[in-house]
């Protein structure tokens, strides 16, 4: 299952609905109109909880519809949306926690020229940095080294305290792609990685959580970002040096892990050393596509440097989109 998060294009203002992508790639099961929710209005989170009694129901109605025609309609009047007539969101449009992981991959430890870590590093970034699969990314107006980090993000389904590895991926919602966007002179300059990690839309996601039964190993995904076409990291999860199961044993120990959180499990080999590479250099207004993708599902960003707001951009600011 492709688990989404939307609003109507008519009513783009409106809170946040969740539902699933079906397999004809035109609509989407809106889950809250879908069930009978008895009058109540589940919380937001509920959705995405294995153990709430929301997303088991869902689930259900998912399996349903596919095993029937593609488009045909469901039992509940209005639970089918045109994927054209919405606005794909963040799967999780505001997670709890979006915690990273550093220098996961040997690839990018050895072009830190740092060693292999003996544990996860681990660091976080603000909830104000997800941003929508396609939106732009604004880069900020002070930094001109700001660079991509194509990841596989994990996507927490049940409430996490003290997991042991053999059981980390009963906790697992699903996966998903992640750009950890980065600015490296803020980060560098700094001495640790809070500011250069966290500027706003600095964590694009999506556009789908893609279940775990549809990834039976997440340790054997292809993760590729291409920029304008170029491809910029090309790896595999088996490069990880902490896996899921690790990681989760790992934060679990003290954190408490919960329905809808966000793992960022790391990047390959960036290439940030090289000249004239980052995306902050080249003045206002220079649009680039990026695009990565990893488990059945892409993630398509544009990168736009900021004005003194968002809405006095002008139309000559307007980078293109990507084709993907």
């Amino acid at each position: 299952m492709h688990i989404v998060a939307f609003v109507p294009k008519s009513a783009v203002s409106t809170a946040p609905r969740v539902g699933a992508l079906l397999p004809d790639r035109v609509h989407i099961l809106d889950f809250a109109s879908a069930i009978d929710l008895g009058g109540t209005q589940p919380p937001w989170f509920a959705w995405y909880d294995l153990d709430a009694e929301w997303l088991p129901k869902a689930t259900k109605i998912v399996a349903t519809i596919q095993a029937r025609s593609p488009g045909m309609p469901s039992e509940r009047p209005g639970s089918l949306v045109r994927l054209a007539d919405v606005h794909l969101l963040a799967p999780v449009p505001r997670p709890g926690k979006i915690i990273c992981i550093g220098l996961n991959y040997r690839d990018h430890a050895e072009e830190s020229k740092m060693a292999v870590p003996e544990s996860p590093i681990t660091f976080s970034k603000y909830v104000t940095c997800v941003t929508h699969p396609s939106a732009p990314v604004y880069l900020p107006r002070t930094s001109e080294k700001v660079d991509y980090e194509a990841e596989l993000a994990v996507v927490m389904g049940r409430r996490a305290k003290h997991v042991p590895r053999e059981r980390a991926f009963e906790y697992v919602l699903g996966y998903t792609n992640f750009n950890d966007v980065s600015a490296r002179d803020f980060q560098f300059a700094d001495g640790q990685w809070q500011r250069g990690k966290s500027c706003d839309t600095f964590a694009p996601m999506g556009p789908a959580i893609v279940t775990t039964d549809e990834v039976p190993d997440p340790h054997r995904l292809r993760i590729e970002l291409r920029l304008n076409g170029e491809t910029m990291q090309s790896s595999t999860t088996g490069q990880l040096i902490f896996g899921i199961d690790r990681l989760i044993a790992f934060l679990s120990e003290t954190v408490t892990l919960e329905p809808g959180d966000v793992i960022a499990t790391g990047t390959q080999a960036t290439g940030f050393s090289e000249a004239g590479r980052h995306h902050g250099g080249g003045g206002r207004g220079t649009g680039r596509a990026v695009e990565s993708h990893s488990p059945g599902s892409r993630l398509s960003d544009r990168w736009r440097r900021s004005s003194a707001s968002r809405a006095s951009a002008s139309a000559s600011d307007r980078p293109s989109r990507s084709t993907a």
